[in-house]
């Protein structure tokens, strides 16, 4: 059992799958920077300085602990919010993220396609082909 494990764990294809996946969260976390940090606070900026990640729909209130004395009268309570600003910023994520991967896909897939669409030169014939070849020649120039 152990060594099927260490075949499985360390066959090639599963070893480039999890660099694959480790550079994809890495690249992920990039994109969200870049959305979070370079091209929301401009569009904001644009539209009167709101800034996306505070834009919400307030549907509760958040409460604030009433106390008298020691005893609490009135418990807290979170705010219950459609956070709407958080979406738009992750969805301009997602988008980015899914164009890059598009196009990195589509240049593969093309550099794929070249290497199966590359001429190979025809083999040479041997020599007894070569020798066929020139008697054929031979006897055509003679009749």
């Amino acid at each position: 059992m152990i060594k099927e494990f260490k075949e499985f764990a360390f066959k090639g294809n599963l070893i480039d799958m999890a660099v694959g996946i480790i550079i994809g969260g890495a690249f992920g976390t990039v994109v969200k920077s870049l959305v979070d940090n370079v091209l929301m606070p401009p569009l904001g900026k644009l539209i009167s300085g709101i800034d996306f990640t505070q834009m919400k729909w307030i549907l509760e209130p958040a409460v604030i602990e009433v106390k008298e004395g020691d005893a609490v009268v009135v418990a807290a309570k979170p705010e219950v919010a459609i956070a709407y600003g958080q979406f738009i910023t992750d969805f301009i994520s997602f988008v980015l993220l899914a164009f890059a991967v598009f196009i990195v896909v589509k240049k593969v897939l093309a550099a794929m396609k070249k290497e199966e669409q590359a001429p190979t030169a025809p083999p040479k014939p041997s020599a007894e082909e070569a020798l066929l070849g020139e008697i054929r020649d031979i006897l055509k120039e003679k009749a």
